[in-house]
């Protein structure tokens, strides 16, 4: 048996996610289907994590596992994206230990997302999120940077229930912008559902005069059986996983 480490980029626009469920396509549902044909064998793909419906993915990770020790990984990675809708593409096949797992050996995740100050062109617009003014990019600068560090996030993400607690560390926050183009760069130790959006989404809000500054920190860090969740959300388009690190390789 070989394991093997797969990093693909796709398009989220066509997919409820990453993650197989019934009834709505997923990117792992079209992988697998691709490698189940070419190995003659159902095989199970394992994610490093999920992406929601409609976020994309720059270096997503992955693996499964084969019967043969001796196979082609050139030859397999192209055989499998010439079977691959044209929204999905395997970047990089290689060899892994056994005991390997793409979710559970993670380090740490990066983000970016992405924003256009007013309208997009035909080009772009499936991929940023359009904001429009008001919007002052200084006030925005400002208090994304409240998010940098180890928190709680239990306001900022629709999950449930976590098992650590919702604390989560954000190592760190990278803002670009080339003309219009505004990109923010987020590196942490993992993100939960919804997260980014969320806290993209209450920069935007205060960036906009629509929220005051308490508003976020009144949520933040806030450990409380009765969570009070953020309202503002960004759109997923805008949303790319940008690379996925490991401990160990």
């Amino acid at each position: 048996m070989s394991r093997i480490l797969a990093i693909c980029q796709y398009r989220g626009t066509n997919y409820q996610g990453w993650q197989k469920q019934i009834n709505a396509p997923s990117v792992q549902e079209e992988i697998e289907k691709v490698i189940s044909k070419i190995l003659n064998k159902k095989t199970t793909i394992y994610g490093s994590g999920r992406t929601d419906g409609g976020v994309h993915a720059l270096g997503q990770t992955f693996h499964f596992d084969i019967d043969k020790e001796e196979i082609d990984l050139s030859l397999l990675k192209h055989s499998i994206n010439c079977l691959l809708p044209n929204d999905i593409q395997i970047l990089d096949l290689s060899r892994v230990d056994d005991d390997f797992h793409a979710r559970y050996q993670v380090e740490n995740k990066i983000y970016q997302y992405r924003l256009h100050l007013g309208r997009a062109s035909v080009f772009d617009n499936e991929y940023v999120m359009e904001v429009y003014e008001p919007f002052d990019i200084e006030k925005f600068k400002t208090i994304i940077n409240l998010f940098v560090g180890k928190h709680n996030f239990q306001n900022f993400t629709s999950k449930e229930e976590d098992e650590d607690n919702f604390i989560r560390t954000i190592n760190s926050i990278d803002f670009k912008q080339d003309n219009n183009f505004i990109t923010i760069i987020l590196d942490g130790d993992g993100f939960m559902r919804y997260e980014i959006r969320y806290i993209i989404g209450a920069s935007i809000a205060y960036a906009k005069g629509q929220i005051d500054k308490e508003y976020i920190i009144e949520r933040l860090d806030k450990n409380s059986s009765k969570r009070n969740i953020i309202s503002y959300k960004a759109e997923p388009k805008g949303l790319f996983l940008q690379e996925v690190k490991y401990k160990k390789l």
